[in-house]
């Protein structure tokens, strides 16, 4: 076969192939019990989309190609086996901040390249044409944001950056109004500059974009991280997208445009389980402890019972129906491997478990179900918000396991709270609640959980997985 039909006949078909199983990937990733199947057929098409793009571009020196998926490979593997299950936001948030410097990369490659070529009079409009001029600006504006509000999110999801909260500076509003309008100049003098001179607003752009992507992310507390990890990822897509539009390359447009679609998608689902808008979040501030007043700390609560694993193996032996609510305190603990042990040994003695799944538990959508996955816990016992919440009214045991937000009862009760409105698990509502928790410090919400004091209430101090080996053990005694 020439290289001219594989460049035009045979790469074509190996696009739509490959995009054909992004949008099966993506469905199955909808849903836990076949997130894995998507995630596989999602890397397939991925492979697809890289065999189609070396078909088209024919006859090539492939040494480079060759190095880059060594050294891609070898990085990937390192990180896969290295990295725990408690740093995934975090790497997610790289991945989305190197996707979006790629983007920014590539723009700035063919912007260099064609006007290298250029008369020097001539303008960027006409060498390049003038819709591929706008494509250029909009990706290293996107993708340049994309990387440092990644950055800045990787940061502030380490405890890094003032521990996750927000950094009000003054007049941060307007700040960012200026440099969004400097942007907008200088991609109309991009757009408009001669070749000799366009190199100018091309390297300000990128500046002023990295620098917005970090004044845009800062005074975003880290309640607000798992909508914020979903819209980078948005970010990504439609800085790929717009890299695809710069290169002329169709299945890169629509790659970047579903990624964009279903990160757009799921900021939503993610502001609606949080009861805050789009506009709120990125207005940041939310979860400042100073914002507030309150601080959440052991002097806020005056009347806390506390017990041991002894005594709550005691009321658990009477049990019939059990709910464990999962938060960020499991993965920091890596406690997923004795959740589904402690919920094998209470199965044994007939007890009904089940899993609540608050949307934003954890700092990243999804990230409880993948740290149960990860332990075998049957899909079927992960039950979500909307389906158990109705539930727990009639449970003998809640058992909350690091969570705190999204469980504060004062999100239903106190129209004063900073999160009132959002909705909670309704884990007060069971007719006995333990509480395994390291400390009475907040949560990112950075104010006072009333269920601590309710009188069906006991804290249990220490770490998940330490506390919970401890439960396995006396449920072993009874």
């Amino acid at each position: 076969m020439t290289s001219d039909a594989l460049q035009h006949t045979v790469a074509p078909l190996v696009y739509i192939a490959s995009t054909v199983l992004f949008i099966l990937g993506i469905k199955d990733l909808a849903k836990v019990r076949t997130a894995r199947r998507g995630n596989a057929v999602a890397a397939l098409g991925m492979l697809l989309a890289i065999v189609g793009a070396l078909l088209e571009l024919g006859l090539i020196d492939y040494r480079w190609i060759i190095g880059g998926v060594i050294v891609g490979t070898i990085i990937g593997a390192v990180f896969a086996i290295r990295v725990e299950m408690t740093a995934m936001p975090e790497m997610v948030a790289l991945f989305n901040g190197f996707g979006g410097l790629a983007s920014a990369l590539v723009g700035v490659s063919v912007f260099w390249l064609d006007i290298e070529q250029a008369h020097p009079t001539t303008s960027v409009a006409d060498t390049m044409g003038g819709a591929q001029a706008i494509t250029v600006a909009l990706s290293i504006i996107v993708g340049s944001v994309t990387f440092t509000g990644s950055l800045v999110a990787l940061l502030k999801l380490q405890g890094r950056l003032k521990k996750g909260q927000p950094i009000l500076l003054p007049s941060r509003h307007v700040i960012n109004v200026a440099l969004a309008v400097a942007a907008v100049v200088l991609s109309v003098w991009l757009y408009r500059a001669g070749a000799d001179t366009a190199w100018i607003p091309c390297i300000l752009l990128a500046v002023v974009s990295l620098v917005l992507g970090v004044l845009l992310t800062i005074p975003i507390g880290g309640a607000d991280m798992p909508v914020v990890v979903s819209l980078l990822n948005s970010y990504s897509g439609i800085a790929a997208s717009m890299a695809g539009f710069v290169i002329g390359n169709v299945l890169l447009i629509v790659a970047g445009a579903m990624v964009g679609a279903a990160g757009l998608i799921l900021t939503q689902i993610m502001c609606v389980a949080m009861n805050r808008s789009l506009l709120n979040v990125l207005i940041g501030g939310f979860g400042a402890t100073e914002a507030s007043g309150e601080s959440g700390g052991s002097s806020e609560y005056k009347n806390v019972k506390s017990c041991g694993p002894e005594e709550a193996a005691m009321v658990l032996e009477t049990a019939e129906s059990v709910i464990i609510v999962p938060g960020y305190g499991l993965a920091v603990a890596q406690a997923q491997h004795a959740t589904r042990e402690f919920a094998t040994e209470l199965e044994k003695r007939g007890t009904k478990v089940r899993y609540a799944i608050h949307p934003v538990a954890g700092r990243m959508p999804g990230h409880m179900n993948v740290l149960l996955a990860e332990a075998d816990v049957p899909y079927e016992q992960l039950v979500e918000m909307d389906l158990i919440n109705g539930d727990f009214a009639d449970t003998d045991v809640s058992i909350i396991l690091g969570a705190n937000d999204v469980v504060n009862p004062v999100a239903n009760k106190d129209p004063s709270s900073p999160i009132y409105g959002m909705p909670i698990l309704n884990a007060y509502e069971s007719q006995s609640v333990f509480v395994v928790k390291r400390s009475l410090s907040p949560g990112y919400a950075g104010i006072k959980n009333e269920l601590f004091e309710y009188p069906n209430t006991m804290m249990i101090f220490g770490d998940a997985k330490d506390v919970l080996q401890s439960l396995i053990a006396e449920v072993k005694a009874l």
